[in-house]
């Protein structure tokens, strides 16, 4: 009777473990399936999206049924760069998408997105939220220099870094406007570190 008692217990510690590393691997698969498809773990790297990003911090990022739109930050990657960085995944933030132009006016600090080369005061976009100059004296680095117009073709995105003095984005020639195509999707949450868990706008 003892020897009966033993053995089935034995053969329910067995299914037991057999029912939990079940789990296990199915979890391992479904978490594989969602990185694979759905999200993906990005960092960011260096300080030109500060203040709203931080060097090192995680970012939950995901392409799933995704069309870019003006103000969303996005991860995106370049290829062929004779700079390795430029060709790792970039976090910036879409200024203008395709069939737009941008006119950036460093001495009065504007920045516009039109559907023409004709700028008027109300396509002025209010980056006031995220724009961060830190230097000089809270101005663009550039003020004084003449505006820069760019249309922006189809397919194409303008980025910028939210640390205009301290970024390489689209104004550069190293980035420049980016394919679309190339996006890895948008950044919704700031998972690392837990003490900075949150929503990213």
């Amino acid at each position: 009777m003892k020897k009966s008692t033993r053995e089935d217990a034995t053969i329910l510690l067995l299914r037991s473990i057999f029912d939990y590393v079940e789990l296990f691997v199915f979890a391992v698969i479904a978490v594989g399936l969602l990185v694979t498809f759905f999200f993906r773990i990005c960092v960011v790297s260096g300080p030109s999206m500060n203040q709203t990003l931080s060097h090192g911090q995680g970012l939950f990022v995901s392409d799933f049924g995704y069309t870019p739109h003006e103000g969303d930050i996005i991860v995106f990657h370049q290829t062929g760069s004779e700079y390795a960085s430029f060709n790792e995944p970039i976090v910036k933030r879409v200024i203008a998408t395709g069939n737009h132009y941008v006119k950036i006016d460093y001495t009065e600090g504007k920045v516009f997105v039109s559907s023409d080369d004709v700028f008027t005061e109300d396509e002025v976009i209010d980056e006031s939220r995220y724009a961060y100059f830190a230097a000089p004296n809270g101005k663009w680095a550039e003020s004084g220099r003449a505006p820069l117009v760019e249309y922006v073709p189809e397919g194409y995105l303008f980025v910028m870094g939210d640390n205009r003095n301290n970024s390489a984005d689209s104004r550069s020639r190293y980035v420049g406007l980016v394919d679309a195509r190339r996006v890895l999707g948008r950044v919704y949450f700031r998972v690392l570190p837990f003490s900075a868990f949150g929503k990213v706008s």
